[in-house]
């Protein structure tokens, strides 16, 4: 097939999927903002790269006859849009048409919800497309709630190589705890730290032999606050900011942990992909009960849901896991089985590809 593929091109999920489809010998046009250019090594060479011209919030905009000049010269067979609310834009100006809207988490949990104009834009982009994709069940049921109409959503989950992220030998001297996200205030990485702090307190209190470090992978905004915070609670001695980390090295950094924690706050966590590349690896997962936490971690058998910001919580779940090996190997292997029967990445690609042949049109029209 000829897929025509509009997403920001610097994104991991975006180039996951076109990989994946030209690794597959698809014809894949990867189309996206001049802002959101991929690294040269992250896209395979037999995907067909086109940077628009425009970058920023109007570019989602101005790019449009760009765009639909290109859309007239690939005459793609499929057009899958990402992202609804700018390339959803983008998309909609264009006429480009028929097209499959895959919704990513914050552009509906979000986007609509800043002002009227930005709901209406939203619902608009919504109407425009053909299909709808969405990675979870919980998001399917947020563009439902937008739409205040039944919508049929079509699932297509977005998970991991469990050739890749599988268990590996752990040779280390820490019982250690870990996360590995963007450190921004959506992610609630504060209250892993604060929790953790709690447990330190527990474990000397109680005089237990224990002696667990905690390492965080990532970059963002809140870096230097969240240093500030280790300093303040006195744990910079045993709190790690192990700065960024390419994908392809994530499963090598989960594999050193003994237990992954994620402190979200916001719903846009539509769906918790870096939940499933840890239960890949067989490590036990504490996860605030946010949507996309909640489809794909079983409370009390691959993991812990959590309320959202209790570091209180967060501790008394860390303390559980740490003092019980034998339960963090049934949540490991718990968490194994249920990526393997839900969320294996060739299987997924296998459902976006049927999703493509059943809408397959000989070309695509602009109206």
């Amino acid at each position: 097939m000829r897929i025509l593929f509009l997403s920001a091109g610097n994104s991991v999920h975006t180039v996951r999927w076109v990989n994946a489809l030209s690794e597959r010998g698809h014809e894949v046009h990867l189309i996206y903002n001049n802002d959101h250019v991929p690294l040269s090594d992250k896209v395979n060479d037999q995907v067909i790269q086109h940077k628009l011209k425009r970058k920023g919030v109007l570019a989602y905009y101005l790019n449009a006859r760009e765009l639909s000049q290109l859309c007239k010269n690939i005459r793609p067979e499929i057009i899958n849009v990402h992202y609804a609310s700018g390339y959803g834009t983008l998309a909609r100006v264009a006429n480009l048409n028929p097209i499959i809207l895959s919704v990513w988490g914050s552009d509906v949990y979000d986007f609509p919800y800043e002002s009227k104009i930005k709901m209406s834009v939203l619902r608009k982009n919504i109407r425009h497309a053909h299909i709808i994709a969405s990675t979870s069940y919980s998001m399917a049921k947020q563009v439902e709630r937008l739409m205040d109409a039944k919508i049929n959503v079509t699932i297509t989950p977005f998970g991991v190589d469990t050739n890749i992220f599988k268990p590996m030998k752990r040779i280390k001297e820490n019982f250690t705890f870990g996360v590995v996200k963007t450190l921004l205030p959506k992610y609630g990485i504060s209250y892993i730290i604060k929790g953790f702090k709690i447990l330190l307190n527990r474990i000397q209190d109680e005089k237990l032999p224990y002696s667990p470090i905690l390492e965080i992978y990532g970059k963002g905004s809140m870096e230097k606050e969240l240093k500030h915070l280790c300093d303040d609670l006195m744990i910079s001695d045993k709190v790690f900011f192990r700065g960024y980390i390419p994908n392809k090295e994530i499963h090598l950094a989960i594999n050193k942990m003994d237990v992954f924690c994620l402190g979200s706050v916001n719903d846009s966590e539509s769906f918790g992909v870096a939940a499933v590349e840890a239960m890949a690896c067989e490590v036990p997962v504490i996860a605030t009960d946010v949507s996309g936490f909640k489809e794909v971690v079983v409370d009390g058998e691959t993991g812990f849901l959590i309320p959202r910001k209790d570091e209180k919580i967060i501790a008394e779940k860390m303390y559980e896991l740490m003092i019980d090996d034998n339960l963090r190997r049934t949540f490991g292997g718990n968490g194994r089985k249920r990526v393997l029967s839900l969320y294996d990445w060739k299987s997924n690609v296998d459902l976006m590809e049927e999703l493509y042949k059943r809408h397959c049109k000989s070309s695509i029209s602009l109206v």
